[in-house]
């Protein structure tokens, strides 16, 4: 298992998830992603499309990195989740707490939504 830093884009980091999360990995991908929050990152998207496998532990881990993601002011989302994973995070409906998208693509439009509707809030806040 691997967790490749795929790609940087403003206070956005991409982090593809290769083979599988369990017990054996599931601490160096957080500490992986807490690197990245003491950097100044506060969204994460995980990139599924090479994640064959996820055992409990690492549903509990996802749900510890978006807890942690939240706490600093920002969010997970997941994309490309396929197979035996969305299944998974289905049968325990976690795909309902974390925002999944088709593609990475959709991903990162999702978080540029969310900071639009935060400014929007925000001038809003002043009036």
């Amino acid at each position: 298992m691997e967790f490749i830093p795929h790609e940087i884009d403003r206070d956005v980091f991409v982090l593809m998830a290769d083979g599988g999360i369990n017990r054996d990995n599931a601490r160096a991908f957080t500490d992986d992603v807490e690197s990245m929050v003491r950097n100044g990152f506060n969204k994460l998207i995980i990139d599924c499309s090479k994640l064959e496998y996820i055992s409990s532990t690492g549903l509990g881990t996802l749900l510890v990195l978006r807890k942690r993601m939240k706490a600093a002011g920002g969010d997970v989302k997941l994309c490309s989740v396929k197979g035996l994973v969305s299944q998974a995070l289905q049968l325990i409906r976690l795909d309902q707490m974390f925002g999944m998208y088709p593609d990475l693509g959709q991903a990162r439009l999702s978080f540029r939504s969310t900071d639009s509707a935060e400014k929007t809030d925000e001038v809003h806040d002043d009036a």
